[in-house]
């Protein structure tokens, strides 16, 4: 019986950076839905709002194809940055959400969010780590 070769990449990887292309085309492709999620009162979306997705959702695809086509130093380096960014997303949004700048539930969701992407990306570096093939030397 044949068996797939194994992936080069920890699972975490692969997740994460599914999650990061999904979110990257939303805020890309579809900004005025999101932005409805953090100011539904406000419509038209502002143009800024628009803007900004769309910058983020470019930046975002573009981190979700690096996690799938680097290896070795670049994708542990690509790994570690993406700690700072995701903590750094984890952090704006509880932020916004304490100091009620936006809905509760979108608060909870892209605080809940974000910590996950954080959790795949410490999670993702731990592995690369520990990754006889991926050491460095």
């Amino acid at each position: 019986m044949a068996t797939a070769p194994a992936s080069p990449h920890p699972v975490s990887i692969h997740v994460l950076a599914g999650i990061r292309l999904f979110n990257g085309a939303a805020g890309l492709l579809a900004p005025e839905m999101l932005i409805r999620r953090f100011d539904p009162d406000r419509a038209p979306p502002s143009p800024a709002a628009v803007y900004a997705f769309r910058l983020f959702g470019i930046r975002t695809v573009l981190l979700g194809l690096d996690l799938l086509t680097h290896s070795g130093a670049r994708l542990r380096d690509d790994v570690h940055e993406g700690i700072l960014i995701h903590g750094s997303d984890t952090a704006t949004a509880a932020t916004l959400g304490l100091h009620g700048q936006v809905p509760p539930r979108t608060a909870f969701l892209t605080t809940f969010i974000s910590a996950v992407n954080t959790a795949l990306a410490i999670s993702a570096s731990a592995s690369l780590a520990n990754s006889p093939k991926d050491k460095r030397k």
